[in-house]
């Protein structure tokens, strides 16, 4: 909620940066990327690439369950896809890096309106199942078509290399990997200032309702599906190019839940929430590593006795946000702004 900033036309009601304060943390936030890789250390490169590949993946999944109401439950599996179709381009074609991104996202996005098919007819529960069986099929493709994707030896990914540079090490990658995440959030954030995704929303408060406006919810759905699916072919091209070696394991079902998990603790429906929960739940884990290194020196067998015990501190905290605050990250952040907005008239 902003005071006294009412728009007087609709090029300043589709402004994602409407006020200087915005556009001064816009610059801030630009110019502590391009310094970050220079005072970072390899480990925390890593980190902000994962985070990176992450928030792409998080945000395609928060365009079908947060702004379009339908749950999904494979965009482990998506990733996948686009993970082989990178793997497969750049080991038998050989085509160029951003050719390899934008046809990992295309196939993704036609295999995700493919399994967008049902939730004309199904919602809720049913298609989170349905969704659940197009992830098992597409794992079994995975495992056993030896012919393109080696079964369970993988596929071995060289570096991306772009105009003779190449990108193998997290320093080079994290200029590759970076852009391309915000160039995601930034089209993630314009399209629902957009016919389309208004329709997403309209669809998602009332389906009936949204049919009844003349919206097509066939049409509307299964272009949802697609976007979301575009979002993870293109995260999983990225983790290709990021580790270099695809396999079926590599995306295990529980990487949906996990992926799920970041959209409702970030925030369901808030593309600012699918940056917060992508960040969070990359980073928790990785805090409490730490806090177990740090504790190993006064506690014998430190590794084998907090590790159980960091499982439970990280699903605690996701509990704990569904019941204190089901709005996620997300919310708590306008609440901040909302205090500061107000200050010091607030009674």
């Amino acid at each position: 909620m902003r005071i006294a900033t009412a728009k007087e036309s609709y090029a300043a009601d589709e402004a994602l940066f409407d006020t200087s304060t915005q556009r001064l943390w816009l610059a801030l936030f630009a110019l502590l990327a391009l310094v970050f890789p220079f005072v970072a250390g390899e480990y925390w490169l890593y980190m902000a690439c994962l985070v990176a590949i992450h928030v792409v993946s998080v945000t395609g999944l928060n365009i079908v369950t947060g702004f379009t109401g339908l749950v999904s439950l494979g965009q482990a599996a998506f990733m996948g896809v686009g993970a082989y179709t990178v793997a497969v381009a750049e080991t038998r074609f050989g085509t160029p890096v951003l050719v390899n991104l934008v046809a990992a996202g295309a196939i993704t996005a036609a295999v995700g309106a493919v399994v967008g098919i049902p939730s004309l007819r199904v919602k809720g529960l049913y298609l989170a199942i349905a969704t659940i069986a197009a992830s098992f099929i597409l794992h079994f493709v995975f495992a056993n078509w030896d012919a393109v994707t080696h079964g369970v030896k993988g596929v071995s990914v060289p570096p991306a290399k772009i105009l003779g540079v190449e990108f193998g090490r997290p320093f080079s990658l994290y200029f590759l990997i970076l852009p391309i995440a915000f160039l995601a959030v930034f089209a993630a954030s314009n399209l629902f200032r957009t016919r389309i995704g208004r329709a997403f929303i309209a669809i998602r408060d009332r389906d009936i309702s949204a049919e009844v406006l003349g919206i097509p919810l066939l049409e509307y759905k299964l272009m949802s599906f697609a976007l979301s699916s575009f979002y993870a072919g293109v995260a999983g091209g990225l983790w290709a190019y990021f580790f270099r070696v695809v396999t079926p394991e590599s995306f295990p079902f529980v990487y949906s839940i996990f992926f799920l998990a970041a959209v409702i603790v970030g925030g369901m429906g808030s593309i600012l929430g699918s940056i917060l929960g992508a960040v969070f739940m990359t980073m928790v884990p990785e805090v409490l590593k730490i806090g177990v290194g740090v504790m190993s020196p006064f506690l014998t067998d430190a590794v084998a006795v907090l590790s159980p015990v960091r499982t439970i501190v990280f699903g605690g905290l996701i509990i704990g946000f569904l019941i204190f605050e089901p709005h996620g990250l997300a919310e708590i952040w306008r609440r901040i702004r909302r205090f500061f907005h107000l200050w010091p008239f607030r009674t």
